[in-house]
């Protein structure tokens, strides 16, 4: 596939790069990419993936835009509030970029439907604000050995981590169970920094562009943290769990299910 004059000056500052060059970008514009969740990490993910030219990017969410959601949800306006997100979201990344294919879910992700949408892509980026999203998220990926990277926000902190198949613990290993009821704060209860879901929303496309591309080193086996208040990044290692219900040869779950949903939606 040879690029054409606008592609080779549209994506130079990649073709430049010695770790992406021609060849990485090539698998950029081949890659499929499915962000679950348009909100606060969604957002800033999906502009920076279409910008970097991955040529099938899914986008799943059963929200509409809220007047609420624009203090971090970079990729819609106030003209956009009432409408779907995922619609939104779709005419932001294809005005970026008009080159590239953009697949939209306007539903929940439940049990019944993931393992459907996931299986088209090549990786999987959780932007989910609750637990039950993201252990259904989790287990999917593992059953269906899709890579994926995790991420969490909350207040002025953040974390993430990338999950690929045979390499390095997953969610599950990490967490066990989503936590009880009531025990952790709603998105609504406690608030949020707009920056920070765009510091790791960022971060978190970066780990599918290195992904794509083979260039670097992914987040596999460490929780990578964040606190704005002290301007600090902290790399925690994280071991695989040899009892992991969803990952290990010990398997329990052999079928994604889902957990009660909080009151908090993905908001």
């Amino acid at each position: 596939m040879a690029f054409t004059n606008e592609q080779l000056e549209r994506y130079s500052r990649h073709i430049i790069l010695k770790e992406i060059g021609p060849k990485g970008q090539k698998k950029l514009m081949k890659a499929k990419v499915l962000i679950i969740g348009a909100g606060g990490l969604g957002a800033p993910a999906a502009l920076y993936l279409a910008a970097a030219g991955v040529g099938t990017i899914g986008i799943a969410d059963a929200d509409s835009v809220d007047l609420s959601n624009l203090q971090r949800q970079v990729i819609h306006s106030t003209a956009d509030i009432g409408r779907p997100k995922v619609e939104s979201a779709r005419d932001s990344m294809l005005a970026i970029n008009p080159e590239i294919t953009v697949h939209t879910y306007y539903e929940y992700i439940t049990s019944e439907n993931i393992s459907g949408i996931i299986r088209d892509y090549d990786f999987v980026l959780d932007g989910t604000d609750n637990f039950p999203a993201k252990f259904l998220i989790n287990d999917a990926c593992v059953l269906e050995e899709k890579p994926f990277s995790h991420a969490g926000i909350i207040r002025f902190e953040g974390q993430l981590m990338t999950y690929v198949p045979g390499e390095g613990p997953c969610y599950r290993c990490v967490f066990k169970e989503p936590p009880p009821k009531d025990a952790v704060p709603t998105c609504r209860e406690a608030g949020v920094v707009g920056a920070v879901a765009g510091v790791i929303g960022c971060l978190q496309a970066m780990e599918a562009v290195k992904y794509i591309t083979g260039a670097g080193d992914l987040l596999t086996g460490r929780l990578l943290t964040y606190n704005a208040l002290r301007s600090q990044f902290r790399t925690v290692p994280l071991p695989r769990d040899s009892h992991c219900a969803v990952c290990s040869g010990e398997r329990t779950i052999h079928v994604p299910f889902d957990y009660e949903l909080p009151v908090c939606d993905l908001k």
